[in-house]
Protein backbone atom coordinates (compact mmCIF):
# COMPACT_ATOMS: atom_id res chain seq x y z
CA UNK A 1 0.00 0.00 0.00
CA UNK A 2 2.88 2.39 0.60
CA UNK A 3 3.96 2.12 -3.04
CA UNK A 4 0.96 3.98 -4.51
CA UNK A 5 1.89 6.81 -6.83
CA UNK A 6 0.02 10.10 -6.67
CA UNK A 7 -0.13 12.00 -9.93
CA UNK A 8 -1.76 15.31 -10.80
CA UNK A 9 -4.34 14.98 -13.53
CA UNK A 10 -6.79 17.30 -15.19
CA UNK A 11 -10.40 16.77 -14.36
CA UNK A 12 -12.93 16.48 -17.17
CA UNK A 13 -14.05 20.09 -16.86
CA UNK A 14 -10.46 21.44 -16.98
CA UNK A 15 -9.37 19.71 -20.18
CA UNK A 16 -11.25 19.53 -23.48
CA UNK A 17 -8.97 16.76 -24.72
CA UNK A 18 -6.66 16.57 -27.69
CA UNK A 19 -6.97 14.94 -31.09
CA UNK A 20 -4.29 15.06 -33.80
CA UNK A 21 -2.45 17.74 -31.81
CA UNK A 22 -5.42 20.12 -31.67
CA UNK A 23 -7.34 21.07 -28.52
CA UNK A 24 -10.99 20.17 -28.14
CA UNK A 25 -13.01 19.78 -31.32
CA UNK A 26 -10.76 21.88 -33.56
CA UNK A 27 -9.85 18.83 -35.63
CA UNK A 28 -13.50 18.54 -36.70
CA UNK A 29 -13.26 21.84 -38.57
CA UNK A 30 -10.28 20.52 -40.51
CA UNK A 31 -11.92 17.17 -41.16
CA UNK A 32 -15.11 18.78 -42.49
CA UNK A 33 -13.07 21.23 -44.60
CA UNK A 34 -11.09 18.34 -46.10
CA UNK A 35 -14.23 16.37 -46.94
CA UNK A 36 -15.92 19.42 -48.49
CA UNK A 37 -12.83 20.29 -50.54
CA UNK A 38 -12.43 16.69 -51.72
CA UNK A 39 -16.10 16.44 -52.66
CA UNK A 40 -16.00 19.75 -54.48
CA UNK A 41 -12.87 18.68 -56.35
CA UNK A 42 -14.52 15.44 -57.46
CA UNK A 43 -17.70 17.20 -58.57
CA UNK A 44 -15.85 19.90 -60.48
CA UNK A 45 -13.37 17.49 -62.07
CA UNK A 46 -15.60 14.51 -62.88
CA UNK A 47 -19.05 16.00 -63.35
CA UNK A 48 -18.19 19.40 -64.82
CA UNK A 49 -15.11 18.13 -66.71
CA UNK A 50 -12.77 20.88 -65.48
CA UNK A 51 -9.08 20.00 -65.69
CA UNK A 52 -7.18 18.99 -62.55
CA UNK A 53 -5.42 22.34 -61.99
CA UNK A 54 -8.65 24.31 -62.32
CA UNK A 55 -10.52 21.93 -60.02
CA UNK A 56 -7.74 22.19 -57.43
CA UNK A 57 -7.82 25.97 -57.70
CA UNK A 58 -11.52 25.91 -56.89
CA UNK A 59 -11.35 23.32 -54.10
CA UNK A 60 -8.19 24.35 -52.20
CA UNK A 61 -9.60 27.58 -50.66
CA UNK A 62 -12.36 25.50 -49.07
CA UNK A 63 -9.64 23.64 -47.17
CA UNK A 64 -7.09 26.41 -46.61
CA UNK A 65 -9.43 29.04 -45.14
CA UNK A 66 -10.78 26.86 -42.29
CA UNK A 67 -7.27 25.51 -41.69
CA UNK A 68 -5.86 29.02 -41.36
CA UNK A 69 -8.75 30.00 -39.08
CA UNK A 70 -8.14 27.03 -36.77
CA UNK A 71 -4.35 27.34 -36.68
CA UNK A 72 -4.18 31.14 -36.38
CA UNK A 73 -7.24 32.00 -34.29
CA UNK A 74 -8.15 28.89 -32.27
CA UNK A 75 -5.09 26.66 -31.70
CA UNK A 76 -3.39 27.45 -28.34
CA UNK A 77 -5.49 30.60 -27.90
CA UNK A 78 -7.83 31.48 -25.01
CA UNK A 79 -11.58 30.93 -25.27
CA UNK A 80 -13.25 33.65 -27.36
CA UNK A 81 -10.00 34.97 -28.84
CA UNK A 82 -11.25 35.00 -32.43
CA UNK A 83 -14.53 36.75 -31.65
CA UNK A 84 -12.76 39.35 -29.49
CA UNK A 85 -10.21 40.01 -32.23
CA UNK A 86 -12.90 40.44 -34.88
CA UNK A 87 -14.89 42.69 -32.53
CA UNK A 88 -11.78 44.80 -31.99
CA UNK A 89 -11.27 45.21 -35.75
CA UNK A 90 -14.90 46.23 -36.26
CA UNK A 91 -15.25 48.66 -33.36
CA UNK A 92 -11.75 50.22 -33.37
CA UNK A 93 -12.41 51.25 -29.76
CA UNK A 94 -10.92 48.33 -27.88
CA UNK A 95 -12.78 45.53 -26.20
CA UNK A 96 -16.13 47.26 -25.65
CA UNK A 97 -19.29 48.14 -27.50
CA UNK A 98 -19.04 50.94 -30.01
CA UNK A 99 -20.39 54.20 -28.58
CA UNK A 100 -21.13 55.46 -32.10
CA UNK A 101 -23.81 52.83 -32.60
CA UNK A 102 -25.60 53.63 -29.32
CA UNK A 103 -28.73 55.82 -29.43
CA UNK A 104 -28.54 59.36 -28.05
CA UNK A 105 -29.65 59.86 -24.49
CA UNK A 106 -33.13 61.39 -24.18
CA UNK A 107 -31.90 63.52 -21.30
Amino acid sequence: MNELRITDTNSANDSKGRAFGLEGNNFLYLLVAFVVALGLYIVVNVVLHVRMVGALGIAIPFFLLPTAWVLLLRHNKPEGYASDLIDNFINKEGWSYSSRSQPNSPL
